[in-house]
């Protein structure tokens, strides 16, 4: 397999993956109130976007002049930078709430299986995605496996709210992470907007 398809197997992984993870993180911290788990279900569905911004890129590679190609990838990732901003207030907002109004969420298992899970997967597919990224000189697929990086240090953050509220009952912390979180999709959302100056195949 030549690096090219590898690297669109890559994406595909990486839509399909995240797609699951934001639903089953969603789900459970609605279920459950927990903010931290919204935000990473949120962060996952931001990466399966950027993921198919990855296989739209690899699939079109070759088919329209270069000029074409940097115009709508620009567009894609502005789109991608605004989806950031939306979803991190979103999460800001939800957990300052949660923290002002003394809502504790409830503790949840699934959200820590999701973690534990997150944190085995991602570096490795980080690994993969930077490697064929440095290898075709494709600088979106390196930003992107940067983004990868990044979704293992939001899965330490939300192993760390939802343990700490599952082991001791502070659940102040899951919250509290959930500040984090949206904090990261912020900064997240300005670096991709800058990015998409820079994006070249």
């Amino acid at each position: 397999m030549n690096t090219k398809k590898r690297a669109l197997m890559l994406s595909y992984f990486t839509v399909g993956y995240n797609i699951i993870e934001g639903v089953v993180s969603i789900v459970t911290g609605l279920a459950t109130g927990s903010s931290a788990l919204i935000g990473f279900g949120t962060d996952s569905f931001v990466e399966s976007l950027s993921g198919g911004v990855m296989i739209w890129r690899f699939r079109k590679h070759g088919e329209m002049s270069h000029e074409e190609e940097e115009r709508i990838e620009k567009r894609a990732i502005q789109l991608v930078s605004y989806a950031f901003f939306v979803l991190g207030a979103y999460v800001l907002y939800e957990s300052a709430k949660t923290l002002y109004l003394q809502e504790p969420p409830e503790k949840s298992v699934i959200g820590i299986i999701i973690a534990v899970a997150s944190i085995i997967v991602m570096p490795a597919l980080f690994y993969l995605k930077y490697k064929a990224g440095k290898s075709i000189k494709s600088r979106s697929l390196v930003a992107d496996s940067k983004q990868t990086l990044a979704c293992v240090m939001l899965s330490f953050a939300l192993l760390i709210g939802l343990g700490v509220n599952y082991l001791f009952g502070f659940w102040q912390a899951d919250p509290l992470a959930g500040l984090v979180i949206g904090g990261f999709l912020i900064r997240e959302g300005y670096k991709t907007y800058k990015e998409k100056e820079l994006c070249e195949c």
